[in-house]
């Protein structure tokens, strides 16, 4: 049975950040939305509310950061990236500011739609000069992801998952590495965010029908170590799936195409994830389900790159794990 942590992101940073003067934590009118409004009414000294005014938040930060603060900015990734884009870029990335631009509801973690569902972030980061990009796949990793964040001189950009979430791992983000679940010789599964859970709910179906999984977990998007992934690629047989909550363009499954054709290697490679659309409303479950992002799309990933079923249905995968909503308050999850 999977442990599940509720809210581990309120009490990870406040233990973090309490009593260290130099970090402030912003917040974009979404404060208890991020979980931080414990930490806003503990530490108001440390707390700066900026309101509904992204472009404004970015560039103050930057201002932080010129004086000496290490801001801790808090909002939906979206709104963290899409309107104030140009502030961004200007005020926090160019500068190399530390800045830490911590995104809740990363892809179809809320049921808010087009809107609210950060779906290209990594996409966009990945191309910002100066940007260091994380990505917490469970709770250990929210738990670190702010002293992971605070090692880097300059801009960090993090996915961050909220409410209650599983424990998958026993050791914190080490910033640069990747993480080996399974070692095997068949086909290379690389994953990240919440998507390496439903991997792990196929690791037994796989196990019974003859497959040896090679399964990456990807916290460190960016910078990435090519020549780690390079090895395990020279180590199966048949090729590489990743899986994302994303779009497939820009974000791991284009990372992973990008070393495989630098380095002229020539391996089968399928991309899983959102492809070329916008998500609509729904619960999580039913999103991943929708747009292939879950379990049983991963099955059909891999039955692609080796051109074989392996007769592996919903039944023989682990049962699938049901959110319950942010809060009674909040039933539409936002």
């Amino acid at each position: 049975m999977v442990e599940m942590v509720s809210r581990p992101y309120a009490r990870a940073f406040e233990k973090f950040a309490a009593g260290k003067p130099d970090i402030l934590c912003l917040s974009a009118d979404l404060t208890s939305s991020c979980e931080i409004d414990g930490f806003r009414d503990r530490h108001p000294d440390q707390f700066l509310s900026l309101g509904m005014a992204e472009q404004n938040m970015m560039s103050f930060a930057g201002g932080l950061g010129l004086a000496g603060f290490r801001p801790f900015i808090h909002t939906f990734g979206v709104f963290m990236y899409r309107r104030p884009y140009d502030q961004l870029m200007a005020s926090i990335a160019y500068p190399r500011r530390k800045v830490r631009l911590m995104g809740f509801l990363p892809g179809v973690t809320t049921p808010g739609g087009m809107t609210h569902q950060s779906i290209e972030d990594i996409s966009v980061m990945r191309s910002i000069p100066n940007m260091t990009i994380l990505e917490t796949g469970d709770a250990t990793e929210v738990e670190s992801i702010c002293e992971a964040a605070d090692s880097i001189d300059g801009p960090v950009w993090c996915r961050i998952l909220r409410g209650s979430v599983p424990r998958l791992f026993a050791t914190p983000i080490t910033v640069g590495e990747m993480r080996e679940l399974s070692d095997g010789d068949d086909v290379l599964v690389v994953t990240s965010g919440i998507c390496t859970e439903e991997a792990l709910r196929a690791r037994a179906a796989f196990a019974q029908a003859g497959l040896s999984i090679r399964h990456l977990h990807l916290h460190t998007i960016k910078p990435f170590d090519s020549t780690a992934l390079l090895d395990h690629i020279g180590s199966v047989r048949h090729g590489v799936v990743t899986l994302e909550n994303h779009v497939t363009e820009g974000g791991i499954g284009s990372l992973v195409a990008e070393i495989i054709a630098d380095a002229g290697v020539g391996k089968r490679l399928v991309r899983l994830g959102l492809k070329d659309t916008y998500a609509h409303g729904g619960s999580r479950p039913y999103l991943m389900k929708f747009y292939g992002l879950d379990a049983s799309a991963l099955v059909r990933g891999i039955e692609d790159l080796m051109g074989q079923e392996f007769n592996i249905t919903e039944d023989d995968l682990s049962t699938a794990r049901f959110d319950d909503v942010h809060s009674l308050a909040k039933a539409e999850a936002l």
